[in-house]
């Protein structure tokens, strides 16, 4: 058995939950907020049987999308004053981590 721990952007995980509850997919929910942006997460805890998993892979990945985004970027200039000009990243997709799951009870 894995646990598929599944870090998503907020904007996808209304289409990410859906797309597990359709196929199946038993998920925990929880509300994260990433460190780089310090933008809202969602994070999917799901356990699923060793065969599962490369098609629940396959259903985060069609839900999650990746984006361009324009953040601030401060720098200080060499006369001590702040410009603040934009730099393109790339958010959204997916952070997923599989791993082993020793015993599994439900209570």
């Amino acid at each position: 058995m894995k646990m598929i721990i599944a870090i998503v952007s907020n904007d996808d995980a209304n289409k990410v939950q859906k797309a597990l509850v359709k196929e199946k997919f038993f998920s925990t929910r929880l509300s994260s907020t990433g460190g780089f942006l310090r933008a809202g997460n969602v994070t999917f805890m799901i356990g699923v049987n060793d065969e599962k998993v490369p098609q629940a892979l396959e259903v985060i990945e069609a839900h999650s999308k990746k984006r361009s985004r324009l953040v601030p970027n401060t720098i200080v200039n060499e006369f001590g004053s702040f410009s603040s000009l934009p730099i393109e990243v790339e958010v959204g997709g997916a952070t997923v981590f599989v791993i082993n799951v020793d015993q599994f009870i439900k209570i």
